[in-house]
Parts: C-alpha cells; sequence; structure tokens
C-alpha cells in the first residue's frame, strides 16, 4: 500500500488511521532515500523525525497553527505531507525544492533556515505577534540533533518562558548531534532519558517551562496521545521526545555520525576494499596536527560540533584524546574559548566552515582580535559554488578581513598552507586566520620559505609588464590562465603575483606595478565588496592605473550551478580577456 500517493496536504493525512499512517511513515522514508541518493543532503536528522512530523501534521492545523523547523535539518517528511512529495519521487522535480524550509515554496514554512539553534528565537517571536494582534493558534518549534547547544536556544528558551501564552518546544532527542553531543545539557537530558522525565533535575522546568516527555518518540500513536495534550495549552511547554536518529535504514541507525548527511549515490556505492591512500587539505591537517601535539602538549584542535566538514575523523580525535575539544553547535563559544586557550599559553587550532564564521563576528573582533590572542583558525570552504542560500561560502573576507589585528592568509597550494600553518601555531603576535584551499590537493613540490611575520608581503611569481594579475589562494589558478590567455591572444607578458594576505596590501610591490603596468586584474574566490581587491582599487584610486576587480556579486544565490555563476560574475579566461581588450590599446602580434 503506497498511502503517500493520498497525501497531497495535512488534510489527506488527518484522514488516516494508524495502520495508514505507519504506512505512510514507511513511504516517507523511501521519500528521504530516494531525494538523497540523487541530489544528496541530509539523512539521518530526517529519518529519525518521520512519526514526529505525522504526528504533529494530524493533530496541529497548520499553516494555521504554525511550524518552525530548527536548522531544516528535519523538514523532509514535513515537506513531502505539505504537497511538495514529487520534489522527492520525481527526479525531474527533485531539484525544485530545496533542501531546507522555504516559504516560497509554501505556506506550511514560515522561514527559511539553514543554521541552527534558531528555532526558539523565531517561534517566540510568531508567538508574541500573535499575542499582540490578538489571535489564537498554536506556534510549535521543534529543536533538536544537536541544536540544543548552541547559544541562541539558550536565549530562546529564556525568553520563550516569560510568554504568558501558547508556546510548544517539541525537544527531538536523538542522543547525537552531528557527532556525539558534547556539553553539560545533555547530561541532563541523559538523566531524564533514564527516568523517563521524571528526575527533579530538569533543565526545561527551571528555565520556566512546563514538561512532558515521551519515551516511544517513534511511536505514531503515543505521540498524538502527548500532542493532543498540549494542544492549544496557554502556557509555554516543552515536549521532550526520545528518537531513533536514522531510523528505517540501517546504515544510518548503526552509524549515526556518517550517516547525518550524505553524497548523491551512497545507496549505489559497492564496499570500498580499496587501501590506497589519497593525500587531501585534511589529511594534511590532520597530519600536522598529530605531529605538532605530539611535540608540544599545549596544541588543541577545536570544532564546533561539524568534525567531519574537515576530516576530523573519530580516528583523529581519538589520537588527540584531551588534547581535542567539539564544544557543540557553539561557534560564538569556540571563539573565546580559542582566544583564552592562546592568551594562556596554549596553542589552540580551530577549524570552522566559512558560512559559519558569520555567528562569531563579536567574538572575532572583540574576545580574539581586540586581545589580539595568537589563535589559529582554519576555514574551510570558502569560495564561489553552487551551494543553497543557507550556506553560502562568500563572506568570510570581507568579514575576517577588515578586523583590526587578525592575520588572514590564503594559501594556493599545500606547501604555503603547511608553511602558513606552522608560522601560525608557533607565533605569539596576532590572532591568525588561514583560509584551507578548497578542491583537490595542489601541491608545488618546493618548500615554501616565507617569512610570514613580515606582514602584507605579496609573492611575485613572474614579472611581465602592462598587466598585472593578482590571484588569491583558490583563484591563483585562474589568475595563471588568464595570463597564458592574454599572452595568446594579445602576446601581452603579464606579471603574475600571488598575495597570500587578504588583510592588507603589499604598498611597495603595488607602487611598483605603475612604471611598466597600465592595468591591474585582481581575482577573488568571494564577494567583491568589502574584498581584499578593493583595498587594490583604493589604493590605485587617485592614479592612473586601471583594475578590474573579478569576484561574486553581494546577493544570496540558490543552488545556482557553479559555471552559471562563473558566466555571471565573466571568471572566465575568455571573458577575463575579452574585458582586458577593452580597456587598453592592443597590438596583436
Amino acid at each position: 500500500m503506497i498511502v503517500l500517493d493520498r497525501i497531497n496536504s495535512p488534510e489527506d493525512l488527518k484522514k488516516l488511521n494508524i495502520e495508514e499512517m505507519e504506512c505512510l511513515a514507511g513511504d516517507i522514508r523511501n521519500g528521504i532515500l530516494t531525494r538523497v541518493n540523487a541530489l544528496g543532503g541530509h539523512l539521518g536528522p530526517d529519518l529519525g523525525i518521520v512519526e514526529v512530523t505525522i504526528a504533529m501534521h494530524y493533530v496541529f492545523n497548520s499553516p494555521v497553527d504554525k511550524f518552525v523547523f530548527d536548522v531544516s535539518h528535519q523538514v523532509y517528511p514535513h515537506k513531502m505531507i505539505t504537497g511538495r512529495k514529487r520534489g522527492f519521487l520525481n527526479p525531474l522535480e527533485n531539484f525544485e525544492i530545496t533542501g531546507y524550509s522555504n516559504p516560497k515554496e509554501s505556506a506550511h514554512d514560515n522561514f527559511i533556515i539553514g543554521h541552527t539553534s534558531t528555532s526558539v528565537s523565531l517561534a517566540t517571536g510568531l508567538a508574541k505577534a500573535r499575542d499582540l494582534k490578538g489571535e489564537k493558534y498554536n506556534v510549535v518549534a521543534l529543536i533538536g540533533d544537536g541544536s540544543l547547544s548552541g547559544g541562541q536556544a539558550f536565549e530562546g528558551f529564556n525568553n520563550a518562558a516569560m510568554l504568558d501564552s501558547n508556546m510548544i518546544v517539541i525537544v527531538n532527542d536523538n542522543e547525537m548531534s552531528i557527532a556525539e553531543n558534547q556539553g553539560g545539557l545533555y547530561k541532563n537530558l541523559a538523566e531524564l532519558r533514564l527516568t523517563k522525565g521524571a528526575t527533579v533535575n530538569n533543565f526545561f522546568k527551571t528555565m520556566g517551562f512546563d514538561y512532558m516527555y515521551v519515551e516511544e518518540g517513534n511511536d505514531i500513536e503515543k505521540l498524538i496521545e502527548a500532542f493532543e495534550k498540549v494542544k492549544d495549552i496557554e502556557k509555554p511547554i516543552v515536549v521532550h521526545v526520545r528518537t531513533l536518529k536514522g531510523k528505517g535504514y540501517a546504515p544510518a541507525e548503526e552509524n549515526k555520525e556518517i550517516y547525518h548527511w550524505q553524497l548523491p549515490g551512497f545507496l549505489d556505492k559497492k564496499e570500498d576494499t580499496s587501501t590506497s591512500f589519497v593525500e587531501n587539505y585534511y589529511t594534511v591537517t590532520n597530519d600536522y596536527i598529530l605531529r605538532k601535539q605530539a611535540e608540544d602538549k599545549t596544541v588543541v584542535a577545536i570544532s564546533a560540533a561539524t568534525p567531519g566538514a574537515y576530516g576530523f575523523t573519530k580516528d583523529f580525535r581519538d589520537k588527540l584524546g584531551e588534547n581535542y575539544t567539539d564544544v557543540g553547535i557553539a561557534e560564538e563559544h569556540a571563539i573565546a574559548y580559542a582566544s583564552a586557550l592562546a592568551t594562556n599559553g596554549a596553542k589552540p587550532i580551530l577549524a570552522i566552515m566559512s558560512s559559519f564564521v558569520q555567528r562569531t563576528y563579536d567574538q572575532l573582533s572583540q574576545d580574539l582580535s581586540l586581545n589580539n590572542s595568537p589563535a589559529t583558525i582554519l576555514v574551510h570552504w570558502g569560495g564561489i559554488t553552487s551551494a543553497d542560500a543557507t550556506h553560502l561560502c562568500v563572506f568570510d573576507i570581507p568579514l575576517i578581513s577588515n578586523i583590526p589585528n587578525i592575520v588572514y592568509l590564503s594559501p594556493t597550494c599545500k606547501e604555503e598552507y603547511l608553511a602558513m600553518l606552522d608560522w601560525s601555531v608557533n607565533q605569539t603576535d596576532h590572532p591568525v586566520a588561514i583560509r584551507v584551499p578548497s578542491g583537490q590537493l595542489v601541491s608545488s613540490g618546493v618548500e615554501d620559505k616565507t617569512d610570514y611575520s613580515k606582514l602584507n608581503k605579496y609573492e611575485m611569481v613572474e614579472k611581465g609588464e602592462k598587466v598585472a594579475i593578482i590571484g588569491a589562494g583558490n583563484f591563483f589558478g585562474l589568475a595563471k590562465e588568464v595570463k597564458q590567455e592574454l599572452k595568446r591572444q594579445f602576446n601581452i607578458n603579464s606579471t603574475l603575483i600571488n598575495p597570500k594576505f587578504l588583510t592588507g596590501i603589499d604598498e611597495e610591490m603595488l607602487e611598483s606595478l605603475k612604471a611598466q603596468h597600465s592595468l591591474v586584474i585582481t581575482l577573488e574566490d568571494g564577494v567583491l565588496d568589502g574584498g581584499y581587491s578593493e583595498k587594490i582599487s583604493r589604493f590605485y584610486s587617485q592614479s592612473d592605473m586601471k583594475v578590474l576587480n573579478y569576484g561574486a556579486k553581494k546577493e544570496f544565490t540558490d543552488r545556482v550551478p557553479l559555471a552559471q555563476l562563473y558566466e555571471r560574475y565573466r571568471l572566465t579566461k575568455e571573458l577575463i580577456a575579452e574585458d582586458v581588450s577593452k580597456l587598453i590599446k592592443i597590438e596583436v602580434i
């Protein structure tokens, strides 16, 4: 029986009996597996929340009653119930549905959400507006999968508890974050599970909430019973639900960390028995940290709940032992923690995703840079990508590079990366961020002997004339392609520059270019507004030097193919050569 065929809205679901809803749960799980296998996406969280979502839609009246899904990690079942099942079942329509909640898709979604720990705050705002307007409906926040460790979750709970009106928070307790749960709060959740909610030591009650515990969080009948008890309640309440992450797909149940998220084609993979080793920037980083920690017991590796995103495998974490800290989904705390470690003589190395740096601005500025604490921050995944709007990684350069004291470095290869990392860990003068290169590892085969203590000194890789091309980090390869294209088309022997530093400019080198150059090209794998390229344009603003800045526009793109973005931003050697031909007089030989 394929019950999902009959479900086009929550109203259709309300007509089902328990047996049919259990069949529907299986259909939804098949839809999740089908979509993730086709496009990639979050797997374990969605598989675990199926029954909770069915019960929510059976009891409550969405979209009149408003649901807020934290992180949207757990939104796939909701989407299939609310008229978007074809985006999971029909390969031709997969791409039309995003992996996150989105009001543009459906009235059943209230926010575009991709970052964590926000649901309680957002739901509190919805409830307060409802009360001010004298309206009556339920506001339901679904939080879990590690999101409780984020600082905003605590702030949201603290304020939501002050509402003297309807506010329902469903805590999805699957005993996991992305990796293992970290933090004192999760000890309390374990105690609540052990006592089936009966212990007097109850975090949620302490915060001011009424409380209900549901042990069988994957039992639709028990969930419906619980939700019917809290529907239309006139005070804030937490419904603590114990679920199984990855339920219904054995590999995801057994290996919850790996199956939190999967790449396309995971169902089609055969078991890999290969013992071949492929070096990448993750393995290079891990090898360096382990080697350095063996020499210096104060070296500490830090991540904020997403170790897999940086190659911090369980084996790596186990080898570091107490010299590894997972702070939970708390990037702000991670920066302050790293700052204090460095201030007190330790050598912290914090790995963070570019998209998550946005949450750390105050700590980067106040706790880290104002105190000039010599911590090392490894920024991963930075660059223009085809990612969805919630996980764009193009804003880190303007954000980091315009804070005083911090040094932001952008290596082009393995050798530069290791040299920068080693300098950063050993120096005590500055906080240092390193934009870890994206994509396949590039090796020059030559040891980098740059003295990075001489700040903002660029490397002139090849000296030429007429046109100077400055390509940072990921785009140094494009800079070399542009140089070759200008030589091929116009016989221009361009100067090629590797800036290495994103936080300042080499005024001496830029000044020297004026003698034999009339055009400077900058290439930036990030948003141009506020980036390093603007600093170069500003330097030349009162001279005759022409400057072409290439990078991303300040915009939220949503799953736009990378080739299309490069075309839009004119980030190809052919388009750049075309622009050059319009700006300077060229004699083709």
